[in-house]
């Protein structure tokens, strides 16, 4: 589905109310990567990356976050290609953390409880098609480890009153969107998508996590 760029709107008390349901409180991963310095990256695909690339920018330790591409080739690694739903790709986020302040699971968390919704197969929100199906990719064994036991814990916890669908597959290569793609909630923050679709998530991670939360932006100027 192809999205509008600009369409202006005052946020209603009915986005409002959205934004009150939107996200699920989900328990802290058991198995989880210990704290230390440095940096460390991770890829997530959760439909539009718009709504994806504001929540995770607004989680404390990360760095910067950049939307893209993953899945497919570079030779179709472009929003019109991609759009078609055809080329392997999937909208995704790459995610620059420091890892002394936040965790590899403390990502999962956020991403399975408010930055998507995990049970839902190719489609986010008002967005078909398998370039907007759920994963995360995995660069280390590590990563894989981790992700692959937060998906049965949460699955052993009945989590969701339907089974997780959200993809754990290996990271082939990130292919960074073009340039009006990046930061778009926070450059177009009045667009009627955003204020539907993405601005709840990022109210419900203020909301739900509040310790994991800050009100600046990773990439922000």
């Amino acid at each position: 589905m192809r999205r509008p760029v600009l369409l202006p709107l005052v946020l209603t008390a009915c986005s409002a109310a959205a934004a009150r349901d939107e996200g699920l409180k989900l328990p802290a991963p058991t198995v989880d990567a210990t704290k230390a310095p440095g940096e460390a990256t991770a890829v997530f695909a959760g439909g539009c990356f718009w709504g994806v690339e504001g929540v995770f920018q607004h989680v404390k330790g990360v760095k910067s976050v950049r939307a893209g591409y993953t899945g497919g080739d570079a030779a179709h690694a472009n929003y019109d290609d991609v759009s078609d739903g055809d080329t392997g790709h999937a909208e995704s986020v790459r995610v620059v953390y420091d890892p002394a302040q936040v965790t590899y699971g403390q990502l999962l968390q956020v991403f399975f409880s408010v930055a998507m919704d995990p049970t839902t197969l190719n489609r986010q929100g008002p967005d078909r098609g398998t370039q907007y199906r759920s994963a995360v990719f995995y660069a280390t064994p590590e990563q894989e480890k981790l992700a692959k036991a937060y998906v049965a814990q949460l699955g052993a916890a009945h989590a969701f009153t339907d089974p997780i669908v959200t993809q754990v597959v290996p990271l082939k290569g990130f292919w960074q969107a073009e340039d009006e793609h990046q930061d778009y909630m926070h450059l177009n923050p009045d667009a009627m998508y955003i204020a539907i679709n993405d601005r709840p998530k990022v109210l419900a991670l203020a909301r739900i996590y509040p310790d994991m939360y800050t009100p600046g932006w990773a990439n922000g100027r």
